[in-house]
Parts: structure tokens; C-alpha cells; sequence
């Protein structure tokens, strides 16, 4: 008993001292809003920024003068993080820190909308929203597959091989058969046979899961590598040209100022997704099978004796985990692109850091997915309008955020208990 007390009095002791997370989070944040009021407001020019709330240059527009925006949102950010040095109640603590945020991206943009190019100092941002729900998508999706497994006590490290997988099963069986429907399920199962392997290793062979999730990771890559050297790219016409989803327009929503043509002009896997969102998030903390997911992931002994098929339990939701990770692979190669090797590019790591710093929750999850999201989309508006940025540093932009968000900004959290160890039945 005396073992367990000390460590507890000593976190008491460390959360009681001055330099309280909040406090050097607020530290930070005011260095930052200091930086961006000098060099921000030394860079910007005195052009106007304009932020279109079109996809065009045209229409409605929100404008401020650029040096003025970038000073003057420094300063917002500035006075965010010396709240937060200052100490607010901890119930604010996430409302200052989003104004902090805000504040230092906006006076960062007002640099470098006022200085780009005459005819190319604006920013649509009906282009940044949809944009960043389309590259936040496979993050979505494999977040929540992230969430089902580790709620149930099973780390999915093997998300970008799930991913990944379904993108080639998409682009494969669509392909073949010409529907886009039949690529959609072969998506499905194709993210589901990398979770069978997962949950066969991790629950019944009792392998690290961690190790195990890596090398599916490998295994998707090297499987969907050597069949797109022999197949797709020998005949791509029969084996890489799948059809697309088109977009699907929702009355009256889509002519919603901003929000419309973002989110309400999108196609199938945009609404599956919030869908998914929403309908996992009720089923987790509403429904019985909610109730007994979360108490396997927390103490899978006492669901055993309460009568809850722990092992059984586990495998099912991670192999939901696989279907889910598997239709985000397809809403690349289904939607956007042709398949290419290895065409996940880390995505499914980053969706990872996005469960993590969504603190194992589906609406957390979709949060932070979106940041990381726009941190993408910015990078990629940046370099279309000739940022003196160097495209470097812009392409190592969205990998940074991550970074930086789960490292700085998750705080402290705790997993679900039994996340990663293994259940064995006495």
C-alpha cells in the first residue's frame, strides 16, 4: 500500500508547484505571439489579406491590411498565453489555448497572404475547408479504426498497413469488375484480413502487439508493392483504373455560406465518415456493447467473471477496426487517385497521433484529424501561392504538427488500462 501512496504524493506535489502544464503551455504560447508580432509583422507587407469565402478570388470576402493582421493577431496569441501564465480556471484552459492557436496561425497567413503575388493574395476559403476534410478523411477513418481496437484493449499500430491494403483491394477488384461498389467491399476486406492477422497473432498467440503491428505494416507494403510492379503497372488500363465515387450534393445545405460547398457538395466517403464519427461515438458510451468494449479495455478480468466474452469480444471489434481502416484506404484510390506504391505515406502513424491526442474518443479523434488535416492543406495552399517558405520545410509541415500537438499539447493522458496486454483466460 505505502508503494503506491508515494508516486501519488509526489504528482500532487509536482501539479502544486508553480510551472503547472497549463502555465508553460501559456509560456510557450506567449513566446510564440511575441514572435509572431515582431517577425510577422516585420514580414508582412501592407497589402490587403483577403480571405474569399468562395472558391475564387471573387465574392465575399474578410480583409485586413497585412502588417496590421499580423501585429494585431500576435497579439491575440500573446495575450492567450500570458492568460495561461497568469493561471485561469482549468475549465478555460482549452478555450484560451484554441484562441492562442488561432490567434498566431492567423497572424502567420496575414504574412503570407499580404505577401504573396499580385492576384494570388488571397485565400478561398471554401478550397481550405473541403480541402482540409479531404485529406483529413483517411485520418478520420483510421483513427476510428485505432479507436475500436484500443478500446477493446488490442494496439493497432498496423493502421497504415490497413489503410494502405484497402487502397490496393480498391483500386484492384474496381478495376476487375468495373463497379465501384465491388471495390468498395474488396476495400473493406482487404483492411479486415490485415486485422485477422493482427487479432490471431495479438489474442491467440499472445505476440507483442506492437512488434506484430509493425510488421503487417511491412507486409502490406511489400504484398501491395509486388503485386502493383506485376500487375498495375505492366496493364494499367485492367488492373489500375478503377471508377470513382462521384459527389453527391445535399439540397439546400450546399448553399450554405462556406460550410455548403465544403462539406454538402462531397462524396460517399466524407459523409460515411462524420457518420462513422457519430455512430461510434453513441455506440461506445450508449449502448451495451459500448459498455462491455470499454470495460474489456479497462479490467478484461472482471468483464470475464461479469459473463463478457473478452477474446471474443476483441476479435470482433478489431476486425470492425480492419473494415473501417480498409473503406479509408479506398477513399484514395476510389475517389482520388490511381493506386501507387506505398501511397499512405505515414498517414495511417499520423492517424495514429490522432488518437492519441483525441484521447481515445471518435469526436476527440475527428478533432484532432482535422488539424492535422489543415496543417496538409496549408502546406499545399502555401506552396501554390509561392510561399518563400522552402518547399521542404512545407512538406515537412503536417508531420511537424503532429509532432508537436501529441508532445506539447496532449498533456497528459492514460490509455485505456489493458491496452497492449494480453488476456489469458485462467
Amino acid at each position: 500500500m505505502s508503494t503506491t501512496a508515494v508516486p501519488d504524493v509526489a504528482v500532487a506535489a509536482v501539479d502544486e508547484g508553480f510551472w503547472t502544464r497549463p502555465r508553460k503551455v501559456g509560456a510557450v504560447l506567449l513566446a510564440l505571439g511575441v514572435l509572431a508580432t515582431v517577425l510577422f509583422g516585420a514580414l508582412a507587407t501592407g497589402q490587403q489579406a483577403r480571405f474569399t469565402l468562395s472558391e475564387t478570388e471573387g465574392g465575399a470576402a474578410l480583409e485586413i491590411q497585412g502588417t496590421l493582421g499580423a501585429i494585431l493577431f500576435g497579439v491575440v496569441a500573446a495575450g492567450a498565453g500570458g492568460a495561461l501564465l497568469a493561471g485561469v480556471p482549468k475549465r478555460w484552459f482549452t478555450v484560451v489555448l484554441g484562441v492562442g492557436l488561432v490567434g498566431f496561425v492567423l497572424s502567420f497567413l496575414c504574412w503570407q497572404v499580404s505577401a504573396a503575388p499580385e492576384g494570388r493574395n488571397f485565400m478561398p476559403m471554401v478550397n481550405i475547408v473541403r480541402g482540409t476534410f479531404v485529406l483529413a478523411l483517411p485520418l478520420i477513418f483510421g483513427a476510428l479504426a485505432g479507436v475500436l481496437c484500443e478500446r477493446s484493449g488490442v494496439v493497432n499500430v498496423a493502421i497504415e498497413g490497413q489503410l494502405l491494403m484497402g487502397a490496393f483491394s480498391g483500386a484492384l477488384f474496381g478495376s476487375l469488375s468495373g463497379n465501384v461498389w465491388v471495390g468498395l467491399v474488396a476495400a473493406a476486406v482487404g483492411g479486415a484480413f490485415i486485422s485477422l492477422l493482427l487479432a490471431v497473432f495479438a489474442i491467440r498467440y499472445l505476440v507483442d502487439q506492437v512488434v506484430m503491428g509493425v510488421v503487417l505494416n511491412l507486409l502490406a507494403v511489400g504484398v501491395t508493392g509486388f503485386l502493383y510492379e506485376r500487375l498495375m503497372q505492366t496493364d494499367a488500363d485492367t488492373y489500375n483504373s478503377a471508377p470513382r465515387f462521384g459527389n453527391w450534393e445535399i439540397p439546400l445545405l450546399k448553399d450554405i455560406p462556406l460550410l455548403g460547398p465544403a462539406l454538402f457538395r462531397g462524396n460517399i466517403f466524407l459523409y460515411l465518415g462524420l457518420l462513422l464519427v457519430l455512430v461510434i461515438h453513441l455506440a461506445l458510451f450508449r449502448t451495451r456493447w459500448g459498455l462491455r468494449t470499454r470495460s474489456v479495455g479497462e479490467h478484461p478480468t472482471a468483464a470475464d467473471t461479469l459473463g463478457v466474452k473478452v477474446l471474443s469480444l476483441r476479435y470482433r471489434n478489431v476486425l470492425l477496426a480492419g473494415v473501417v481502416a480498409g473503406i479509408g484506404g479506398a477513399s484514395y484510390t476510389l475517389a482520388l487517385y490511381s493506386f501507387t506504391k506505398n501511397m499512405i505515406g505515414g498517414k495511417g502513424f499520423i492517424a495514429l497521433a490522432a488518437l492519441i491526442f483525441g484521447r481515445w474518443s471518435p469526436t476527440g479523434a475527428l478533432l484532432a484529424a482535422l488539424f492535422f488535416g489543415f496543417a496538409d492543406q496549408l502546406a499545399t495552399y502555401l506552396g501554390a501561392i509561392g510561399s518563400s517558405i522552402p518547399n521542404q520545410f512545407l512538406a515537412m509541415l503536417p508531420y511537424l504538427a503532429t509532432i508537436l500537438a501529441v508532445a506539447g499539447l496532449v498533456g497528459r493522458v492514460r490509455a485505456p488500462a489493458a491496452d497492449g496486454k494480453p488476456y489469458v483466460k485462467g
